[in-house]
């Protein structure tokens, strides 16, 4: 299996997923054994999420050493990120506006799906409110936060952290070699975990398609096509002239990334591919600096793939509903997203949670997403993909921005990777 590489593993893992899940659709005893082997997957790959965060981001920042530098690049980061995903929540709403999936849904043909757990999740997102979010950002205690996989308070002390230890000047360099030692052990280990992908693919698409099936795409299709056609357009238009401008062609950026697509596409887990993506960025010509900030904030701030589906699965229930919404209640439901899609990426289905929080400040029946929950892994695939991309195109750009990106260390990189994939 090992001559197949590991994008011919993941897709063999895949298509068996597929066909598994569609001849057993149905039967209980596919869960019961698939699960656990699609779970411990996804448990390996959040153990090295967060020290892999924290020695990169500790290393990156005890790098810059400069309070001001580092303020600069993370107010252009935030900008940036911001621009973007709200033309992704723009895009959304105007196709949604033109194409109308949702007009001549017969409802009565729908299933629906129970959402309590992310009516409960939303109602504690709510109880929070957005001034409690901001002070949660600074951790009381930062072990209990790393066990949370909270990354905002994660991301935060280890900026402190990184920032205290460059103040040390020569005597900090055993501890920032210590944090460098443990980002490259962490890297070998995710490359062991990345071993188990094609098996972890193929438990969690198949458990997926047993339960729910490929005929439960039939009465949703209108929405499944527009969201994926979105979704490319946005991809080749939006995030191409913007990786352009950082002087890389898109396609060629998939190429780099075929692996990380792919696991994350299967998976529907940005989180599977965070430490590999930093680490191809790296290899890229982007200094560390950058991408041990940039990466891990995006994660949270930067869901272009995400805010997009948000926002054109909102006009779709509205329309489904027959509910016509002004131009005024349309610019409402944009601004009141821009704040509920940000910050929440840790939470399960988060998607779910930000719509729930959503829909209802512009009149639209949450009971709605209910008939549109069984489709959502498969349309989650997608948002996935765009997250991932998003967030490696915003790497390049915060690179390029501040005059760091080594253009010819990608070509190199890029060039190199080629030539491997023709000799194999």
């Amino acid at each position: 299996m090992k001559k197949f590489g590991l994008v011919g593993q993941i897709l063999l893992g895949l298509i068996l997923g597929i066909a598994v899940g569609a001849i057993f659709y149905g039967n209980p005893k596919v869960a019961e054994i698939l699960e656990p082997i699609g779970t411990i997957f996804i448990h390996l790959i959040k153990m090295i999420v967060v020290p892999i965060v924290i020695s990169t981001l500790i290393v990156g920042v005890a790098g810059v050493g400069d309070v001001k530098k580092l303020g600069k690049l993370g107010g252009k980061t935030i900008i940036y990120f911001e621009i973007v995903t709200t033309i992704a929540i723009i895009i959304g709403l105007l196709v949604a506006n033109i194409f109308k999936p949702g007009v001549g849904v017969d409802m009565s043909h729908l299933s629906q799906t129970d959402i309590s757990k992310y009516v409960h999740t939303t109602e504690e997102t709510k109880a929070h409110g957005f001034a409690e979010t901001l002070v949660n950002i600074v951790p009381t205690n930062i072990i209990e936060s790393m066990a949370k996989a909270d990354m905002l308070a994660v991301i935060f002390f280890a900026v402190m952290f990184g920032l205290g230890l460059a103040k040390l000047g020569e005597r900090g360099k055993p501890l920032l070699n210590f944090f460098e030692l443990v980002a490259d052990t962490m890297f070998n280990v995710t490359n062991m975990v990345m071993r188990f992908a094609p098996f972890g693919v193929f438990a969690l698409i198949g458990v997926t398609v047993s339960k729910f099936g490929v005929s439960s795409l039939i009465p949703l299709g209108k929405l499944f096509i527009t969201v994926y056609l979105t979704m490319i357009f946005f991809v080749v238009v939006i995030l191409g002239v913007i990786s352009k401008w950082a002087g890389i062609s898109i396609f060629r950026l998939m190429g780099v990334l075929k692996e990380e697509l792919l696991l994350a596409y299967s998976t529907s887990s940005s989180e599977t591919v965070l430490p590999r993506i930093m680490e191809k960025l790296e290899k890229m010509g982007c200094p560390k600096s950058i991408v041990s900030f940039v990466i891990p904030t995006g994660y949270s701030f930067n869901l272009d793939g995400s805010t997009l589906y948000q926002a054109l699965a909102g006009i779709f229930i509205a329309q489904m509903y027959g509910i016509e919404l002004s131009i005024t209640q349309q610019i409402t439901f944009v601004l009141v997203l821009m704040l509920t899609s940000k910050g929440i990426a840790g939470v399960p289905g988060v998607s779910f949670v930000v719509l729930l929080a959503t829909l209802g400040s512009v009149g639209i029946p949450v009971e709605g997403l209910a008939f549109i929950a069984g489709i959502d892994r498969l349309l989650d695939m997608a948002r996935t993909v765009v997250n991932v991309l998003g967030n490696t195109v915003a790497g390049i750009v915060m690179s390029k921005w501040e005059g760091q990106f080594n253009k010819k260390e990608a070509d190199y990189y890029i060039q190199k990777l080629s030539h491997a994939a023709e000799s194999n």
